[in-house]
């Protein structure tokens, strides 16, 4: 079901997301699909729709992440929250790869959150490629 915001909040996710995926980076041209509406603490779990609780979010990765707040980190086993746009720094948890087109897992919960919106899919890998080749570059932050 579609989520209902405000101009001025839609505004205020475009500035913070960039018209990128919070969680993989991925642009709305890179990706061919718009951004969604994600949220973090889903709405079936009680989360707002409130800036804190929203980002952006490429259509593979809101779809892998669906209503999961936290998954399993596959080197320790452990089980831990998923990445937080809001709360977690995206270079603290991730890099990219030396040619751009994987995304890597620095800690815990990087490594599980890369597994459990399997973040580098063939079709998003596939579509890095083709914009690494036009020259684009990651953006680590």
């Amino acid at each position: 079901m579609a989520v209902y915001l405000s101009t001025a909040l839609r505004q205020r996710l475009v500035e913070i997301d960039d018209h990128r995926c919070a969680y993989c980076h991925t642009s709305q041209g890179n990706s061919g699909n718009p951004m969604v509406v994600d949220h973090l603490l889903p709405r079936s779990k009680g989360g707002a729709t409130t800036f804190e609780n929203l980002c952006f979010a490429c259509y593979r990765c809101n779809l892998f992440k669906s209503s999961q707040v936290e998954a399993i980190d596959p080197l320790s086993g452990e089980t831990v929250p998923l990445f937080h746009p809001r709360r977690n720094r995206w270079g603290d948890h991730f890099a990219w790869n030396e040619a751009g087109l994987r995304i890597l897992g620095l800690t815990p919960i990087g490594r599980a959150t890369v597994t459990a919106l399997n973040m580098n899919n063939v079709v998003i890998i596939d579509a890095r490629r083709n914009w690494v080749r036009l020259g684009w570059r990651p953006i680590a932050d």
